[in-house]
């Protein structure tokens, strides 16, 4: 039985390197203080600390752990690691805020089973870009490298996001995007 929050759940899908985390602290930056506040749950993630990413690192033992407890939401495992978005987020969601969170599109149909009130955005980034942006950030090697490269040939579209931001030209401009697509979904409610 899913369940029927009146916050919405803003679930942000799109391939590595598209940008999702950077357009997502612009949304935080640059929300209108007279809405109610937006919620952006740190994700939990079964990898070393990154200085780029703002994730809480646990180990393998402590992510089974948690899962176990029912510490997580939404949970999964790509690239082989897990991660999990914590289970605060049906509080805010109670309480009529909005949560915007990074995903993989691996979780969005069950996170559809689990909610009703969520809407999904996918980062579209032309793959050139895609693979530049990769290499730039240096987060992963060779085979990790390829694999990443390789999902985002073969998911250069995603038919069941509810919207679609070109992050193609400025920041500004896809930050822009998102954010009033939010605030008109909050606006609806």
């Amino acid at each position: 039985m899913a369940k029927e929050l009146p916050g919405t759940l803003f679930l942000v899908v799109g391939n590595s390197g598209s940008g999702k985390d950077t357009i997502i602290s612009g949304i935080l930056k640059n929300y209108p203080s007279h809405l109610k506040q937006i919620y952006i749950p740190k994700r939990f993630i079964t990898r070393p600390p990154s200085e780029t990413e703002k994730n809480v690192s646990v180990t393998s033992d402590e992510f089974k752990s948690m899962k176990k407890n029912g510490q997580f939401a939404l949970k999964w495992h790509i690239y082989k690691l897990d991660y999990g978005i914590p289970i605060e987020i049906d509080e805010w969601l109670k309480k009529g805020n909005p949560v915007l969170v990074n995903v993989s599109r691996t979780v969005v149909k069950k996170a559809r089973e689990l909610y009703t009130n969520i809407k999904v955005v996918f980062i579209y980034v032309p793959l050139e870009i895609t693979i530049n942006r990769l290499k730039e950030r240096g987060r992963e090697r060779s085979e990790l490298l390829k694999e990443r490269i390789d999902r985002a040939k073969n998911y250069q579209l995603f038919t069941e996001a509810d919207f679609i931001v070109n992050n193609l030209g400025e920041l500004k401009e896809a930050v822009d995007q998102l954010l009033n697509y939010i605030i008109s979904v909050i606006m609806e409610n």
